[in-house]
Order: structure tokens, then sequence, then C-alpha cells
């Protein structure tokens, strides 16, 4: 079952405080950035924050959840919705305790046409072709 919209909207709204929050649409299912790093999944409309020690650490006893079949376990926040403010401070964690977002290499087309237009020499003009004369009646 795919997340409804209004739900991945009101998780953005609970975690307003947190600045940067955003969210994506995958496969059906919705990203949960914060400042451009995912931090989470929202998934058949329950809300998924990826595993830390920062983050557990804010949980005491987390609850595990699959976010779809065959993921890994995702501490399973959708109980913490009623709370924004313990909401944003595990966010907080979990973005902290996260790598950098990675930069995206450029598009391929992009760089092949730039590495094409540096090797290629510069085309000549050619000149003219002479005309054929009419054929004799």
């Amino acid at each position: 079952m795919a997340t409804d919209v209004g739900y991945a909207n009101y998780v953005v709204d609970q975690l307003r405080a947190a600045g940067g929050i955003t969210v994506r649409k995958m496969f059906g299912e919705y990203g949960l950035y914060r400042h451009g790093k995912i931090v989470g999944l929202i998934c058949d409309n329950q809300l998924f924050i990826k595993p830390t020690p920062a983050g557990e650490a804010v949980l005491g006893t987390p609850s595990y959840g699959e976010p779809y079949p065959g993921a890994k376990p995702f501490f399973n926040a959708s109980d913490l919705l009623d709370d924004p403010a313990w909401l944003v401070q595990l966010v907080e964690a979990t973005d902290a305790a996260l790598p950098a977002a990675k930069p995206k290499p450029a598009s391929k087309t992009k760089a092949a046409k730039a590495k094409a237009s540096a090797k290629a020499p510069a085309a000549k003009p050619r000149a003219a072709k002479p005309k054929k004369p009419a054929p004799k009646k």
C-alpha cells in the first residue's frame, strides 16, 4: 500500500522545528531528507528513521520495523508523531550521526559531450563543389 500524500505532509509539518525537512517520492513511498541527507523513509503510512547509536540514545529502547519487505530494520518512529519535540530531537541526532550526502556525479551525457568537444578539432569550412554542366540535348 502506498503512502498518502497527506500523511507525508503531516510528518513534514511535525518536523518543521528541525528545519530543512523535505520528502521525495520514491517508488510509491517517500524518502525523508534533512538538508539533502536522507534520514528516514515514510512507507505504508508509517515513519521509519535510519538506525544510529545517537538515535538509539534518544529513544532508549527503540521499536524496530522493516519499511518494505527485505529491508534492514529501521526505527519505527510512527508513535513519536504525537510528540514533535522528541521526534525533532531524534531526527537531529540521526542527521548528525550520518555521513554527509555524497555529491551527485555529472550525467554521462553531459560529461561525454564535454569530453568530445575538448578532443575534437574545430571543423574546417568545406570548399564548394563545382556544379556539373547540364547534359546536352
